[in-house]
């Protein structure tokens, strides 16, 4: 059972045996560790946005309107740009108990057949996100505030970041032909 104590520990994923597959493997895995530090540091942003807006509030009383939605916005980015190294680690939640009890080369079969179905709900909900995200950019949508943002910001974070959890997933699927994805 894992409760993702050991993700420090977490090895790289396997590498691929043909060429081709190894080199997208590897840039992919350096391109998802680049939005992993990215994305720590918005974080941190977050926290110092909504720290410099409670100061602000309290000592000076003067409220800030654009905190919100900016720590929002760093927040959706910071998820849905996470997702694909999750996925690369196998972090994401999965039911562990199937996985103990059947048999190796069922269990094989299983997460072909898991990451086959993920990649097309995750392909899905990435079209359907550019759709969103086109809309707001053409509708000129914004927030409904004093600050209003343009949606398009959030929405092309979750689908850019959909899209490379569909390009995650579609790598693990590439993988299971190459006998590397047969680990998990």
């Amino acid at each position: 059972m894992s409760h993702g104590f050991e993700l420090e520990q977490a090895a790289a994923p396997a590498v691929p045996d043909g060429t081709a597959l190894a080199v997208l493997s590897g840039w992919f895995d350096g391109f998802n560790r680049l939005l992993l530090k990215l994305s720590m540091l918005a974080i941190l942003a977050t926290s110092l946005v909504l720290t410099y807006s409670v100061a602000t509030r309290y000592f000076f009383k003067s409220p800030t309107d654009w905190q919100d939605e900016a720590s929002v916005f760093m927040l959706v980015g910071m998820t849905f740009f996470c997702t694909a190294w999750v996925q690369s680690q196998r972090g994401h939640i999965g039911i562990e108990a199937l996985a103990s009890v059947l048999p190796r080369r069922v269990n094989v079969v299983r997460l072909f057949v898991v990451d086959l179905l993920s990649t097309a709900f995750c392909a899905f909900f990435a079209w359907k996100a550019w759709a969103l995200c086109h809309e707001a950019w053409v509708d000129g949508q914004t927030t409904s505030s004093t600050f209003a943002p343009p949606l398009w910001i959030p929405y092309s974070m979750m689908a850019a970041g959909m899209t490379i959890l569909t390009l995650q997933l579609l790598l693990q699927v590439l993988m299971h032909f190459t006998g590397k994805g047969k680990t998990a």
